[in-house]
């Protein structure tokens, strides 16, 4: 099954992705042509080391995209509601349509979506139940490609030995210093930012609760039955299959719940 395309109109939105590709842009050309590269052509690091940075520049990039155009869990206008589920629906006070529970009403976007954790304008959409395993993988990935880049900062100062630069580009050479320093900036902030992040996001996979959830403290019930966490794992990123929680270039399958945890998704 094909994954729908989902654009929200959202200058703000815009501006935050700006922001974004252009970090990531930077690293993508600067890192490379600054350490890389130089080290790599004098023998100080290998050619594997090259080819890593570059795999999870593109998992990160990849991931950002289909994040951020991906349907998260969009609610049609006239849902069909099986017989069977009908309790488990709700009307929404604010479009005045009715939901599985569990879902919520975004405001910006304005229309409900299933399971939704929070709006994110750095992706410039909603992080719900069918694009939060992409939004996973993008938090994931930017702090590799973060530390990798302050990895390969520091090590080019305090560890490689030092480069022979006659034949670097002129406007390289003179501004080694302060592009390396941006990067390290840039590294720091969005890694500091970023794993705060995905912590909480792992912690509420973890307790089978949103973002939103936690905020309205509605999630107390202690009757709720728990899953183990490898079940709702494999709930957010459709499979089973532990390797493929890493990799964005695919379609997510949505799994059928047990019959015992069918009230709670």
């Amino acid at each position: 099954m094909a994954q729908r395309i989902h654009f929200v109109v959202d200058p703000q939105g815009w501006c935050c992705m700006g922001v974004i590709i252009f970090v990531w842009l930077y690293n993508t050309i600067f890192i490379p042509k600054v350490i890389l590269f130089p080290h790599y052509e004098e023998g100080n690091i290998s050619v594997v080391a090259v080819l890593c940075y570059y795999f999870c520049s593109l998992f990160c990039i990849a991931s950002l995209f289909r994040a951020s155009v991906a349907d998260p869990g969009k609610l049609p206008e006239n849902p069909k509601i099986p017989i069977t589920e009908r309790e488990n629906w709700e009307l929404c006070y604010k479009c005045n349509m009715m939901r599985p529970k569990r879902s919520h009403h975004c405001s910006r976007c304005g229309h409900c979506v299933r399971r939704m954790d929070h709006h994110c304008p750095w992706i410039n959409n909603c992080v719900g139940e069918d694009n939060h395993w992409l939004f996973l993988q993008l938090c994931f990935y930017t702090q590799i490609l973060s530390s990798y880049t302050l990895i390969l900062d520091f090590c080019h100062y305090y560890y490689f030995l030092p480069l022979k630069k006659e034949n670097w580009d002129v406007f390289v050479f003179r501004h080694e210093l302060a592009l390396l320093r941006i990067s390290a900036f840039m590294g720091l902030i969005i890694l500091g930012g970023i794993s705060r992040l995905f912590y909480t996001q792992l912690m509420g996979i973890f307790t089978d609760t949103t973002s939103i959830e936690k905020m309205s403290n509605c999630c107390e019930d202690i009757s709720r039955p728990r899953k183990p966490w490898q079940q709702t794992f494999s709930e957010v990123f459709g499979t089973h299959w532990k390797i493929l929680w890493f990799i964005p270039f695919r379609q997510r399958q949505p799994l059928r719940v047990p019959y015992h945890f069918a009230n709670h998704v």
